[in-house]
């Protein structure tokens, strides 16, 4: 069991006191706002650590009581009976204050930029990425998150050969991206007549949003060309089809935009650009950290194989944490948060046990 650092935990609670009581003083405006971001900070872990205390105390109490020979014995009876139920309150307050501890992603709390492109596998490997869009779009109504499409490039045959969207709302990029990798779908295809099961696959990608203080990009480091596209002529001459193509000139990074208006391409490539720079910093930073700053980040390579999503036995498969759901309807409609929940508690786990390693 990894110990608890009781000096840092003793620092919060005595700070969580003092903005309460500096709160409780009716403090200026300004200072209001920024004593009262402190205090949501470190809320939850300050009461945390006190619930943990009283449970300690209770504890001994009950240790003591169990202990005392010259008590009465049908206290120390009720003692000894309550202690369990103690101690196991103990071990989960615990675990949740070591979880609380855990080093934060700063951007888990961010919106988040969401890109899925068609692998292998032609039209239907489309039709997967529009399937998996689709899983995603509905999973974040369930949240209450807004989802905007970016840009798109169709199927064929339906689906998307390339879409990215936004996905807007507190904490999504915290929910969605361990789902940066290789999805790959086992399925008969409505066009083969055998009934032959055919493999397909489709790149996910989840970007955090990132803010213009996140990232600088000098006008000299962009090549910016802008295209238009043959329109259908009078009165619709000036609203056809147009293009942006942002080049980021230091690190070769292409981002095209093609939509009605100019102006909002080059401020949505813009966004996605600064997005994908902010994205490249982040695991060029984790690769400077110890094994338990890049367990942190969990941004995911994006060439392995994360999950299978196999329709004849309806059942889905993430190969990271070996776990195996017989729900594949629902999970296609939008119930992802069994997956999620058990992605996180892999996460936290795996960063408990390099603490502990320290």
């Amino acid at each position: 069991m990894i110990a608890l650092p009781a000096e840092r935990i003793d620092r919060v609670v005595k700070r969580f006191d003092i903005i309460e009581a500096q709160m409780a003083a009716g403090p200026a405006p300004e200072d209001y706002v920024r004593l009262a971001g402190e205090y949501a900070e470190i809320e939850e872990l300050a009461k945390q650590a006190r619930a943990l205390a009283a449970a300690e105390s209770e504890a001994e109490g009950l240790r003591q009581m169990i202990a005392d020979p010259a008590g009465d014995a049908d206290m120390r009876a009720l003692a000894e009976a309550e202690l369990p139920d103690v101690e196991a309150r103990l071990e989960a307050l615990g675990q949740g204050l070591r979880l609380l501890l855990l080093p934060k992603d700063d951007a888990d709390e961010r919106s988040a930029i969401l890109e899925i492109r068609a692998g292998t596998g032609g039209n239907e490997a489309s039709l997967f990425a529009g399937d998996l869009f689709r899983m995603y779009e509905r999973y974040a109504a369930l949240r209450g998150w807004r989802t905007e499409i970016v840009s798109a490039s169709e199927g064929e045959v339906g689906g998307f050969k390339e879409i990215i969207a936004t996905v807007t709302g507190k904490g999504v990029f915290s929910r969605l991206k361990f789902e940066s990798g290789v999805h790959r779908v086992q399925r008969v295809p409505e066009t083969e007549a055998g009934g032959r099961i055919h493999t397909s696959a489709a790149t996910v990608a989840v970007l955090p949003e990132a803010e213009e203080v996140d990232i600088e990009i000098r006008p000299e480091d962009i090549r910016i060309d802008t295209m238009r596209a043959s329109g259908a002529g009078g009165q619709h001459v000036n609203t056809t089809d147009s293009a942006v193509r942002i080049t980021h000139l230091p690190t070769g990074i292409i981002v095209v935009q093609a939509e009605k208006s100019q102006h909002q391409n080059r401020a949505r490539a813009m966004q996605i650009l600064r997005a994908r720079l902010y994205d490249q910093k982040r695991a060029a930073a984790a690769e400077d950290r110890s094994e338990s700053r890049r367990l942190q980040v969990g941004s995911g390579d994006r060439s392995e194989r994360i999950r299978t999503y196999n329709f004849p036995q309806g059942r889905v498969t993430d190969h990271r944490i070996n776990l195996t759901l017989y729900k594949l309807d629902r999970v296609m409609e939008g119930d992802l948060d069994e997956v999620v929940e058990a992605l996180i508690a892999d996460h936290q786990a795996r960063l408990l046990a390099a603490e502990g390693d320290d």
